[in-house]
């Protein structure tokens, strides 16, 4: 029926031609139902739209003067049906095309979508491994951290977690406190090793407690030549005993009465049987040895201290961390003679800086 119908066209062209000159007042009508010539359609739909309304208003046309007068053209009731089937398949190719259109145009709409979503999937999958990631990071260092405060603990004696808080000065304080205590006991954490892992992981000179000190007597060792036994004023209740091998280097009365630099918070040992209870600091070269002299103006008891190197020292070093020989490669004797530790002098605050008498560019001992 199709081949037939376009074998005929030229014909129902022709015989069409008087119908198209009646159409024009109803096809503007129509165009005016869908509001072709002001809404923004795309060019292809509009031509369609057009094109159809063209056709419609043909059909309307032939159905009206079938009812009136015969047209002029003579035209017979077959070429009249010829006519309506032809326009009928025309008018429903073209709405088939245009619906065709409108699946092509929504599946590239639906396509563009489909991307974007997957790039978005592909990013929130990214962004969760990243974060799945930086989690067993931290849950490997903190494993960590709680197995090396275990062994330290372990290592030093530390007592059990402790189940009471020092006293804050505010009750918000208070809160705060007992909250973070509680977060490291469920983690197996006690308050006591944190602050052990904390100044361990801390290595530097504030955990020394050097302070000034006068020498009250100065006698030969009894059981060494090399030897000195000094009795040393702190400012505490009583003296301390400190053996130095300063024999072959200082004389006795050189030394009795001076003012030194001793290490305090070190463990008492015995030196060929002479209880030793502190370690007296001294600049050496190649040549000599020599105490350091505090500042003048200093007195028995004064802190030495660091600008760069705050915090109290520990009450005692322990000596199986052998904190005192790990420190002292930085211990140094400058150019002009201070006493220096990573460059940071030796100081007496507000009374001045340590040094060696003698020796400039050498070591601490």
């Amino acid at each position: 029926m199709i081949l037939h119908t376009h074998t005929h066209t030229h014909t129902h062209t022709h015989a069409a031609a008087p119908l198209l000159e009646h159409t024009h007042g109803s096809q503007l009508k129509i165009c005016s139902l869908f509001d072709i010539n002001n809404r923004e359609y795309p060019p292809q739909q509009k031509y369609t739209l057009h094109y159809i309304t063209v056709c419609v208003c043909v059909c309307v046309r032939v159905f009206q003067m079938s009812k009136d007068k015969p047209p002029t053209s003579r035209a017979d009731p077959p070429q009249q049906e010829q006519m309506m089937e032809y326009f009928t398949q025309q008018i429903l190719f073209l709405k088939e095309k245009a619906m065709l259109q409108a699946s092509v145009r929504e599946e590239k709409k639906l396509l563009v979508e489909n991307a974007k979503l997957k790039k978005d999937i592909d990013d929130l999958k990214n962004l969760l491994q990243d974060t799945q990631k930086r989690k067993a990071v931290k849950l490997r260092q903190e494993r960590a951290l709680s197995a090396s405060i275990a062994s330290t603990s372990a290592q030093l004696g530390e007592p059990a977690p402790s189940t009471h808080t020092a006293p804050s000065a505010t009750q918000t304080h208070a809160h705060t406190h007992h909250d973070g205590r509680r977060r490291r006991e469920r983690r197996g954490v006690s308050c006591e090793s944190v602050c052990v892992l904390s100044r361990e992981q801390k290595l530097d000179v504030s955990r020394l407690d050097l302070r000034v000190a006068r020498i009250l007597d100065v006698r030969k060792h009894p059981d060494s030549e090399s030897l000195y036994v000094q009795e040393v004023e702190l400012g505490e209740h009583a003296p301390r005993t400190v053996v130095s091998g300063l024999t072959n280097h200082v004389p006795p009365e050189q030394l009795l009465g001076s003012l030194v630099v001793l290490l305090c918070n070190v463990r008492s040992v015995k030196v060929r049987g002479v209880q030793s209870q502190a370690r007296l600091l001294c600049a050496v070269n190649q040549e000599r040895m020599e105490p350091l002299t505090p500042p003048t103006g200093a007195q028995p008891g004064d802190r030495v201290t660091f600008q760069l190197y705050p915090g109290e020292p520990e009450k005692e070093l322990n000596p199986k961390q052998r904190l005192w020989e790990r420190l002292l490669p930085d211990l140094r004797i400058d150019a002009r003679g201070v006493a220096t530790y990573r460059g940071v002098a030796f100081e007496v605050r507000g009374k001045g800086l340590c040094r060696a008498p003698n020796i400039t560019s050498g070591n601490i001992k």
